[in-house]
């Protein structure tokens, strides 16, 4: 018989894992549903799964019968990897189901110039899931203009992956090439044959620790990652910058309803363009950059391309309150990017030692995330010194504890569009505040960030994407 504490030992190995119920749904060939409800006790795994999920965590067996003592802790934090990893160009409103994909129909595209018909497969999750998260428009917008056929195979269980696709390009009927690729999370893919491992470049991963670096060698943080990004990075974040410009001002032009069901207007323009004759100049601030992060979210809820800062959801925070600045300040796009860096260290630290999954830690990892980036980022635009900017990061990370990710139908739209605006304001008045009372302060962004960690293991499993709870419950 199953020991009766096995939905918090499940839910403390998937922890410890760093893995959200989607991924370990996806491992399994289940839903996230099928694992909330092993960890909430409202049913048990089958026999099979019993033994991959001791498989999946390298635990006896026995672990989920007895009375067994659990792993132990493992601290592996050794080191950060690039921001690259962080700041991903591509389509949302999905990472894995359209980031991903998106990305390995441009890499396929690019080695087969001379194809006239292309044909994807998705098998496992992107099958599953391939139309309610676009996967499928995703690929076939992206191989336009020549024709693609998708399948979606329900049937081959046997997969590296969860998250596996087949290309297959063709000339006149004959085959050129196929190729296998895994959407492995995060925008990332890894070709068949290749091993997918991310160097870690980074060899601090603590403020405090590259706060030190910085003291000791004069550094701002943008220049610190400077010291482990390759040659080409400031090129690769200029890039980023152009497309977060992009999506604003594409975002600003477009009207309609967004697709998948719940009848939401795209409000963007009209945040925009609603100026009032006695307008203040706090009014206009908040109307303006309200309506790029409106921008910025819609886009990727349309399915449109954006960058993850830090991720697809949470997208329209970083990008709103740079650009309100450029566009008040004049501040060149080199003096953005400097800042984007700066913002980027801040989501690399909270990734490395908490979360920045809302299917693992709630939407505090997420737009809690993006508001301390945003803060930090626009700390470094004005000069400020590293306590301040870790104070203004803090604070935006402070304010977003315990928030939980509930979106109506799953969908990125309800409440997550408006939380980007929200979120954008908050970064402006975190570094407000920071800018007068930072040498007030009590807490650490290290502490809060480790706060952030906790607070998402407390966090009901309910209230991490699941659309089983919160808003999620609420018939629109």
């Amino acid at each position: 018989m199953i020991h009766k504490d096995f939905p918090e030992r499940l839910a403390s190995l998937r922890r410890r894992a760093k893995m959200s119920q989607s991924q370990l749904g996806e491992y399994l060939g289940l839903t996230n549903r099928a694992v909330s409800k092993w960890e909430n006790g409202i049913c048990a795994p089958s026999a099979k799964n019993l033994i991959s999920l001791s498989k999946i965590f390298n635990v006896p067996l026995e672990y989920f019968y007895a009375e067994v003592s659990p792993p132990p802790v493992k601290n592996n934090i050794s080191g950060m990897e690039s921001l690259r990893e962080l700041f991903r160009t591509g389509r949302g409103p999905s990472s894995s189901h359209t980031i991903g994909p998106e990305a390995a129909c441009l890499r396929f595209r690019t080695e087969n110039p001379d194809a006239t018909k292309f044909k994807v497969i998705l098998y496992g999750s992107l099958a599953k899931t391939g139309k309610g998260h676009g996967t499928e428009a995703v690929i076939r917008k992206t191989l336009a203009p020549i024709p693609c056929d998708v399948e979606l195979n329900f049937a081959e269980n046997n997969l590296p992956h969860p998250n596996t696709m087949d290309l297959f390009a063709e000339k006149d009927g004959v085959l050129l090439s196929r190729a296998r690729v895994l959407s492995v999370g995060g925008g990332k893919i890894v070709f068949d044959g290749e091993t997918g491992v991310v160097p870690l470049i980074y060899p601090h991963t603590t403020f405090s620790d590259i706060a030190d670096i910085c003291a000791k060698r004069n550094f701002r943080l943008w220049e610190y990652a400077l010291q482990y990004e390759d040659s080409s990075f400031f090129e690769y974040m200029r890039t980023a910058w152009t497309a977060m410009k992009k999506s604003i001002q594409a975002g600003l032009c477009d009207e309609g309803i967004l697709p998948g069901g719940l009848g939401v207007a795209k409000k963007a323009k009209q945040l925009y363009c609603r100026e009032h004759v006695d307008e203040s100049a706090v009014t206009r601030e908040n109307r303006l950059v309200c309506a790029y992060a409106f921008a910025v979210s819609e886009r990727n809820a349309a399915g449109e391309t954006i960058v993850t800062a830090p991720t697809c959801g949470a997208a329209g925070v970083v990008p709103a309150v740079l650009y309100y600045q450029q566009q008040k300040n004049g501040y060149s796009d080199d003096d953005i990017v400097r800042a984007l860096i700066s913002g980027g260290i801040i989501g690399n630290l909270v990734k490395t030692n908490a979360s920045i999954s809302g299917a693992e830690c709630g939407c505090q990892a997420e737009i809690g995330t993006a508001c301390a980036m945003a803060a930090a980022s626009l700390g470094e635009l004005f000069s400020l010194n590293l306590d301040k900017i870790e104070y203004a990061a803090e604070i935006s990370i402070e304010h977003h504890l315990g928030l939980t990710c509930d979106p109506i139908c799953g969908l990125v739209q309800i409440p997550c569009i408006e939380r980007n605006a929200v979120a954008a304001m908050r970064a402006i008045n975190s570094v407000n505040i920071a800018s007068f009372l930072s040498d007030t302060r009590k807490i650490s962004l290290d502490n809060v960030i480790n706060v952030m960690r906790e607070t998402g293991n407390d966090l009901s499993n309910r209230y991490k994407e699941t659309s089983e709870a919160g808003l999620a419950k609420l018939t629109i």
